[in-house]
């Protein structure tokens, strides 16, 4: 028996939904889950692309090349663990007081000198920057703005239109790199990026060390922190969630304090 006419594009259109949701749907990061993101690697890569152009026109990037070849090896050796192989990881040092690093869309990293002096080893560099792998594996920005801007302003971002779309596209994903993702993406990135770093043989507990000494830092300089946690899960919660997630895997790894000592020293006042 033939389908009634009318009924073919209800079913044409249930088809092609059905076919969208199946393609769209993707695992993020280590042990993540599935989620409906409408926006390819492609157009997430071009979008970074672009906002690295507004990130790298308002900051000083550190004239030292032995730290930025420092903190890319430690971050190549975190990415190179990451579920997106498609990807090309950047990590740039700059110069600046501020106690912060974040991720953009696509790749690029960036760490600021003022969250460097406040280390004192390897693993807790390597828990910072596998931190904000954690947003890029697990594609955060993208699911974060889809909802926010839409998908065809996002698009207009990534190639590179000058449009009010496009414009505030921009500054959504500068935003979310800057101030923070929702809880459940912060947990998720603290998750990966301790995944991260046992397969890179750091010691996990270098994750614990630095979300103690921002938290400590938050107490003595409430603003600067409250940019660094804003909408984040409260500290404590974070430590004792990676506390629980380290018990789960092998002991050890190195810390590195050494060669993090030594490079230190060339940091700029």
């Amino acid at each position: 028996m033939k389908a009634p006419l009318s009924a073919i594009p209800v079913r044409r259109l249930l088809f092609g939904f059905l076919l969208a949701f199946v393609l769209g749907c993707a695992t993020t990061g280590p042990g993540g889950k599935r989620s409906l993101i409408f926006i390819g690697s492609g157009t997430e890569v071009s979008m970074g692309k672009e906002a690295e152009k507004e990130v790298l026109s308002q900051s000083k990037v550190l004239a030292d090349s032995a730290w930025q070849s420092y903190v890319a090896r430690v971050g190549q050796s975190l990415a190179q663990h990451s579920e997106r192989k498609d990807l090309q990881y950047s990590f740039t040092v700059l110069e600046s007081k501020e106690i912060n690093a974040f991720a953009l869309p696509g790749g690029p990293l960036y760490i600021y000198t003022g969250l460097l002096k406040l280390m004192e080893d390897e693993s807790e560099l390597a828990a910072v920057l596998g931190h904000e792998i954690g947003h890029v594996d697990g594609r955060h920005a993208v699911r974060q703005m889809q909802p926010i801007v839409g998908i065809s302003a996002i698009e207009a971002l990534a190639f590179g239109q000058k449009t009010p779309a496009s414009r505030k596209a921009l500054n959504v994903a500068l935003g979310i790199a800057l101030t923070g993702y929702g809880r459940g993406h912060e947990l998720e990135a603290d998750r990966f990026g301790l995944s991260y770093m046992q397969r890179a043989g750091y010691d996990p507990n270098g994750a614990v060390r630095m979300f103690t000494k921002l938290g400590g830092q938050g107490e003595r300089e409430r603003n600067v922190f409250e940019k660094l946690s804003a909408s984040h899960p409260e500290t404590k919660e974070r430590i004792a969630r990676l506390e629980a997630e380290i018990k789960k895997l092998p002991s050890g790894g190195k810390t590195g304090r050494e060669t993090y000592q030594r490079m230190k020293k060339r940091l700029p006042e």
